[in-house]
């Protein structure tokens, strides 16, 4: 359920206390996260196993604090600079895979979504966050720092030609021993994961922005506006003008 606009920070914090059922359905889920900060990064609201794995005594206690005063100094360094980015973009981190802290306090690997929260010019007033944790394929030895790199090379460079040896080279594996960890964590194919990536940068940019649809192909590494409108629709279901139609109903109208 997506939080909807706000005036502003104090009225998002205001909803947030109206909207505390989506925090307390978190606290029962045991291997994921759930969070929301402000532009500063401190936490506004922290779901139970959050607070359990900082070792503090309640979620108020999490309130003002920043990743940094939390967790170790290289998950919180990664955090922050997640956070900067779609403060500065306004654009969501998908899919991203992080080093956490599982239950039992031993460290491992998550998957995090972060979603951008507006107030009702459009401005980033605060951001959600909810990560998964991914204890089998941590134990496994499917998920280290090289393979992670790669998954955040395709994210910081979908639109150019990637090439999938060179992502496995990134990754320190074979094309096979990439194609098969891609295909445990996200049940894709690397080249279905890549489309998936471009054509969610290409829905963004479709909600949020007026650009001509051929720009916007261009922007998210397809070779024509006729490419994007294909893939799009195979994998949406609606052309890339119906999305923006739906997609502007929704919402106010880009200014």
């Amino acid at each position: 359920m997506p939080l909807p606009r706000v005036s502003g920070l104090d009225a998002l914090l205001s909803r947030l206390d109206s909207l505390g059922f989506v925090e307390e359905l978190f606290d029962h889920v045991r291997d994921a996260v759930f969070t929301v900060k402000d532009p500063e990064g401190r936490y506004l609201a922290m779901s139970r196993s959050g607070v359990e794995r900082c070792g503090l005594p309640s979620k108020e206690a999490a309130l003002g604090k920043s990743a940094f005063d939390l967790w170790p100094a290289d998950m919180a360094r990664r955090y922050a600079e997640q956070d900067a980015r779609l403060f500065r973009t306004g654009r969501p981190i998908v899919d991203a895979l992080d080093l956490t802290l599982y239950p039992d306090l031993r460290p491992g690997w998550c998957l995090t979504q972060k979603v951008p929260l507006k107030d009702t010019g459009g401005r980033v007033v605060a951001l959600a966050c909810l990560s998964t944790d991914l204890p089998e394929p941590s134990r496994a030895g499917f998920i280290d720092a090289p393979f992670a790199a790669a998954v955040d090379h395709i994210h910081g460079h979908f639109a150019e030609g990637l090439r999938l040896e060179e992502l496995a080279a990134l990754a320190g594996l074979s094309l096979g021993q990439f194609e098969r960890r891609m295909r445990k964590l996200f049940h894709l194919s690397p080249g279905q994961y890549v489309m998936k990536v471009r054509i969610q940068a290409a829905a963004q940019a479709l909600a949020d922005s007026d650009h001509p649809i051929a720009a916007i192909a261009d922007e998210v590494g397809f070779c024509d506006q006729a490419a994007l409108s294909r893939h799009f629709k195979q994998v949406v279901g609606l052309s890339p003008a119906a999305y923006r139609k739906w997609a502007w109903e929704r919402t106010e109208k880009p200014s």
